[in-house]
């Protein structure tokens, strides 16, 4: 494993963009020949810190690739981090490791609620939070975020209005994709409220939690709310958002209490395999090592996100930006512009972005930051032209 120190005075490439081309890449293949750009993805267009890129190397010299199961040198790093960043205490059996998060909240919707029951949700929100439920045969009931000057929040009172006897699970998203909110202390503790007075399990997707753009707005873990939260919240992470590492396919879910601990793993028997060797050893050198790296990007992120603010406000005012505290994705209101399908009209002009209603909001646009500033100058040229027509033609 690379020494910490080998990484803290490196200079990171955050300028070029790396070629992509036959790497069977999800984002870019989406358009196979056409000229579009594809900001639709939560996939970054930067190599992973050189930390990780250098473990991955090590150990693909071993040359053995077989079944790999956790192990010290994998689940110390993971347990240093929580500790470390987020006050989370927790101990090797508390880690449920998985390939990825969405195995996670398929498998949440299994363990948590039984044929007829229901999983509570808010919207706007990342699409497998809408699709989970529903492809496990449970119902999903959803309550659209309240606006208050401009930014989301829980809309308590449709919620009360919204549950029954049937939902079983809550799941949030935190920081939250894709409004970009960080919510407060105060909000998660009246969350946690909630679900303890109709017995719900929290399920708490926190795979942002550490692309903070605003320093001055920390992240609260669920897990960290109240003592008793580790009753009945699990906490879902990952690696792969921060060090842009999801085709490597290790996630892990943070179960303090042993009976939803068992309740998961067993709705997760015959389903979900073992997560691969280079999972755990990215996953267990970004932990480690990747500090730096990450200290270097967020800049970056900051400086983009400011960009296309302001290129939206002066130059396409009829398209509303959500504030961006977290994650690389912002979130665009397109519906003044009057355009059946918003996304269709932007791809025509070469722009390929998030279609709003994947999130369920129509009329809504994601856009994806997380590239260096010169490619993100071509995504805004073709922003104008297309915004230029619409509003033209409208």
């Amino acid at each position: 494993m690379p020494r910490r120190h080998d990484f803290h005075s490196m200079n990171f490439d955050f300028t070029t963009t790396p070629d992509r081309d036959g790497t069977g890449s999800l984002k870019w293949e989406k358009y196979g020949d056409r000229d579009i750009l594809p900001f639709w993805l939560a996939d970054m267009d930067f190599r992973s810190p050189p930390a990780v890129v250098e473990a991955l190397r090590e150990r693909a010299a071993h040359g053995v690739f077989g079944y790999t199961v956790p192990c010290a040198e994998y689940e110390q790093p993971v347990l240093r981090y929580l500790k470390r960043i987020h006050g989370i205490d927790a101990a090797p059996e508390d880690i449920v490791w998985m390939p990825g998060l969405v195995p996670a909240l398929n498998t949440a919707a299994r363990a948590f609620a039984g044929r007829g029951e229901a999983v509570l949700t808010c919207t706007p929100v990342y699409p497998p939070f809408l699709s989970a439920p529903e492809f496990q045969d449970r119902e999903l009931i959803t309550v659209p975020l309240a606006v208050e000057k401009g930014r989301y929040a829980f809309d308590f009172p449709a919620l009360e209005s919204a549950v029954s006897p049937a939902v079983k699970a809550f799941y949030l998203c935190n920081p939250h994709n894709p409004v970009g909110r960080i919510y407060s202390r105060t909000e998660l503790l009246e969350l946690l409220s909630f679900c303890e007075r109709y017995d719900l399990v929290l399920v708490a997707d926190e795979i942002h939690c550490d692309l903070l753009l605003d320093p001055d707005q920390p992240h609260v873990p669920a897990l960290t709310l109240t003592e008793r939260a580790r009753e009945r919240v699990i906490g879902l992470y990952a690696p792969s958002k921060t060090y842009n590492l999801p085709g490597l396919s290790c996630s892990f879910i943070v179960i303090p209490d042993r009976k939803l601990r068992a309740r998961f793993k067993n709705a997760a028997r015959g389903m979900i395999t073992e997560v691969n060797c280079m999972g755990y050893v990215a996953c267990a050198a970004a932990y480690d090592h990747g500090q730096p790296w990450l200290d270097a990007l967020l800049p970056v992120l900051r400086a983009n996100r400011d960009r296309l603010a302001a290129f939206v406000e002066a130059e396409c005012p009829r398209l509303k930006m959500t504030p961006l505290d977290a994650t690389y994705l912002a979130w665009l209101d397109a519906r003044d512009l009057g355009l059946a399908h918003p996304a269709r009209h932007f791809e025509d002009y070469g722009l390929g972005l998030g279609d709003g209603v994947n999130f369920g909001t129509p009329g809504w646009l994601r856009f994806t930051i997380a590239c260096p500033p010169s490619l993100l100058e071509q995504g805004l040229e073709r922003l104008k032209k297309a915004y230029d027509t619409a509003t033209a033609e409208g």
